[in-house]
């Protein structure tokens, strides 16, 4: 009886101890920041946020980050990383011009394809599962450039900008909430939009800081 009650009690130190390596869950913080956040991963629910779906592989994260100390904090998109623990994809945040903007992103390994947007040669971003390349980030004024990259079966991808000379409305909404880049002394809160290609769960998500404040990392509910 000693015996079982011994087992019992290295299994269940065991499962505390695996408990203990887990990430935080949608809140996190060190000696200088603060960080909470949650997950939008359904489309009904990021187009009830943002009047679009974007396309349906845009995950949409709410992000708070506050201040713990007397000193200024810069925060910057690049800051963050979402990485889906389901099939090792990683995304840094697209600026709301890169999605919506007047520049348009197409990548396919086909070619050339449509993306989100109200108008006919609007907003495209690219990414392609299975690239060696990662998708450009571009300030949203770019006009004409194309590049190529090769993806796990040897076929070029084609990455092409284009321009438009219409507005997309989208714009103005992603904008007004998006994370703004500045210094901090207290918290701010605003949004980020990662492409993440797939059927993924807020579960399968975590999400990484790394900047000024040093490293960290949180996971979201399901």
């Amino acid at each position: 009886m000693t015996y079982t009650w011994c087992c019992v009690g290295l299994f269940c130190s065991g499962l505390l101890l695996a408990a203990d390596k887990k990430l935080p869950v949608e809140q996190t913080s060190n000696e200088t920041i603060d960080i909470t956040a949650t997950a939008m991963t359904d489309k009904d629910e990021i187009r009830k946020e943002l009047g679009s779906d974007l396309g349906g592989e845009i995950v949409v994260v709410r992000v708070t980050v506050r201040d713990v100390t007397d000193k200024p904090v810069l925060v910057s998109l690049d800051d963050f990383t979402l990485v889906s623990g389901k099939d090792g994809q990683r995304a840094q945040p697209y600026a709301p011009s890169q999605i919506a903007g007047s520049a348009t992103l197409v990548v396919t390994a086909q070619g050339t394809r449509n993306g989100i947007g109200a108008a006919p040669n609007g907003p495209i971003w690219g990414g392609v599962p299975g690239t060696t390349g990662t998708p450009q980030r571009l300030p949203g004024n770019g006009g004409g450039i194309v590049s190529t990259t090769a993806n796990t079966a040897g076929v070029e991808s084609k990455v092409e900008t284009t321009k438009s000379d219409q507005e997309n409305p989208l714009l103005a909404v992603l904008k007004e909430k998006v994370l703004p880049e500045k210094e901090i002394t207290d918290s701010i809160s605003g949004l980020l939009y990662f492409q993440m290609v797939g059927k993924l769960k807020s579960k399968d998500l975590e999400l990484h800081y790394k900047g000024p404040a040093g490293r960290l990392s949180l996971r979201f509910r399901p």
